[in-house]
């Protein structure tokens, strides 16, 4: 009784002051004093610790649309506790807007992450339950030797610069946030290293011939793709795209050159395992995506199922 009267004292004290009851939380932990927790938004949360958390490049570009997206879907963007009902009504808004699993995944993943850094600065006062949503194996969009001619014919229309960045993309199988990020002593010979990847970890790979001759040193630039901005490469693109009668295939994105690499690979006989290297995938279920492609390793099969007469 006497604890149910305190807590109603507490109460009435902040109404007294002119504080909702539910507008002031208090975080416990052992050693530390009561905290009080403020209201936030995922907006001031991403510009509190959004460069703490994502280095530049593309993946902290989407990472940046994601937040923005989310804070404009929740009912009340002002919080101090984030509900697993909060969660839940972010991914049926996302269902509604015709988001797949995957990309639901990608965007929570950003949340999550996000919001973790807040529980532990204390800005939140509790974190809702992440789970994963089940994705499907969707078809890999690549391009054929054919399509890749014309794209890039059509590209280097609008820039030299852009056609050699496609080239390299495509032979290297880098990311474009990477490629962007390449100085030139991370080019040596025939040999590049990517150091600013979204693993975190550095690889290196071999360079094609005609790799070679895209990253041709310019002295007056610190590397041969930083004067890329990715949005007017982007409408370049599907301008290129648009030319070649390619405008309503959704999946011909600039990181279909990415999986026309893996696919090139596996299929001219290179084991998943060195692919996953080439690529710096984290884990081999990411490359493994790939594998069907190897179909050529099932050909020795047949003559065991033919029937001889």
């Amino acid at each position: 009784m006497s604890r149910a009267r305190d807590k109603a004292g507490d109460t009435a004290d902040f109404e007294s002051a002119g504080i909702g009851a539910y507008s002031l939380h208090y975080q416990f932990a052992v050693g530390r004093s009561a905290k009080s927790v403020e209201s936030v938004s995922l907006k001031s949360l991403f510009e509190r610790y959004g460069d703490l958390l994502w280095e530049p490049g593309s993946h902290k570009y989407n990472v940046t649309a994601f937040i923005h997206e989310l804070h404009t879907l929740l009912v009340a963007p002002e919080f101090s506790v984030f509900t697993d009902e909060m969660l839940d009504s972010l991914i049926a808004s996302l269902r509604k807007r015709g988001n797949s699993n995957a990309t639901i995944n990608r965007k929570m993943a950003a949340l999550s992450k996000l919001l973790r850094k807040a529980f532990k600065m204390g800005d939140v006062h509790s974190l809702p339950e992440f789970r994963r949503q089940k994705e499907k194996s969707g078809r890999i969009r690549f391009l054929e030797y054919d399509e890749e001619d014309r794209l890039f014919a059509a590209i280097e229309q609008h820039s030299e610069l852009y056609h050699r960045f496609c080239i390299f993309l495509v032979d290297t199988g880098a990311r474009l946030g990477e490629a962007i990020s390449l100085r030139w002593n991370d080019i040596n010979d025939d040999r590049v290293t990517f150091w600013v990847t979204k693993s975190g970890k550095s690889r290196s790979v071999p360079l094609t011939s005609r790799a070679v001759t895209a990253v041709a040193r310019r002295p007056e630039q610190i590397g041969p793709f930083v004067s890329i901005d990715q949005q007017q490469f982007r409408a370049v693109w599907n301008q290129a795209k648009l030319e070649i009668g390619l405008a309503t295939d959704s999946d011909v994105v600039p990181h279909v050159l990415r999986h026309t690499c893996a696919s090139r690979l596996v299929r001219g006989g290179i084991d998943i395992r060195r692919v996953q290297m080439w690529l710096g995938h984290q884990t081999l279920q990411m490359t493994m995506r790939y594998a069907h492609l190897a179909s050529h390793d099932l050909d020795v099969c047949v003559p065991i199922l033919e029937r001889h007469k």
